[in-house]
């Protein structure tokens, strides 16, 4: 297969912009309801080369809202599902595959001052504070981080924006105390996906591998990913 998967894309976005996609380096972090959305959008757009890392194995408790999530999938690594689908959608793209969990104590591995982007969708708070503070250090590498998708039902109230503008999110309270209490929030600013709706139902129960589980729905998490791409995409249009 060619590059003709991608004709409709030349259409709109110029064959100028498919070559800075098809040489873009992007590492996202999290395949969950929001970053395996995002890794979805950015194959599809022609993005050549990525790093997809994630520790966790697919659960049928994801089939609800998971792009990898299936009968056929439950029980495999999700990286190694993705690395499948991903090279399907398009035989050409560089991958990266790293089945690990993110820390400060790993950071170093990734090597993440050789990439373009940096996607955040990591649900857990130690690892999402690491990951943000290590690649805000980094020169010439944009970060775009997903914030709290669980307990939100309006596709029309999700926004991005400055991570100091966003308001009424759990994850971003939980966040700014974490920062607070090591070392204080960044000064670098980095643009983060976001919803603005009041939470009405906050049922939350334990989840398996004593994990705490809130309610999330497809249309949401895909929304959330879908605007990571979004941004990475619209980043690259932009350049002259």
């Amino acid at each position: 297969m060619g590059n003709e998967f991608l004709s409709r894309t030349n259409l709109l976005l110029g064959a100028e912009t498919l070559r800075r996609l098809k040489d873009a380096r992007v590492a996202i972090f999290g395949l969950g309801g929001v970053g395996g959305w995002c890794a979805e959008a950015l194959a599809r757009s022609g993005i050549g080369n990525m790093m997809i890392v994630d520790f966790d194995t697919v659960q049928e408790s994801n089939i609800n809202r998971q792009i990898i999530a299936l009968e056929s999938t439950v029980g495999q690594a999700k990286v190694e599902a993705f690395s499948r689908r991903l090279k399907d959608i398009n035989p050409q793209i560089s991958l990266d595959e790293r089945k690990v969990f993110y820390s400060e104590q790993n950071a170093s591995e990734f090597e993440l001052e050789k990439f373009d982007y940096v996607i955040d969708a990591i649900d857990s708070l130690d690892s999402k504070v690491a990951l943000i503070r290590h690649v805000l250090s980094l020169e010439g590498v944009k970060l775009y981080s997903s914030m709290g998708a669980a307990l939100k039902k309006d596709i029309f109230a999700i926004s991005a924006s400055n991570f100091k503008k966003v308001q009424g999110d759990g994850l971003a309270r939980a966040l700014r105390q974490r920062f607070k209490k090591s070392g204080g929030i960044p000064e670098k600013p980095f643009t983060c996906v976001w919803s603005a709706e009041k939470l009405q139902n906050q049922v939350a129960q334990e989840g398996g591998r004593g994990k705490r589980a809130m309610g999330s729905i497809m249309h949401i998490t895909a929304a959330f990913g879908l605007a990571l791409a979004n941004l990475v995409i619209n980043d690259m249009a932009s350049r002259v």
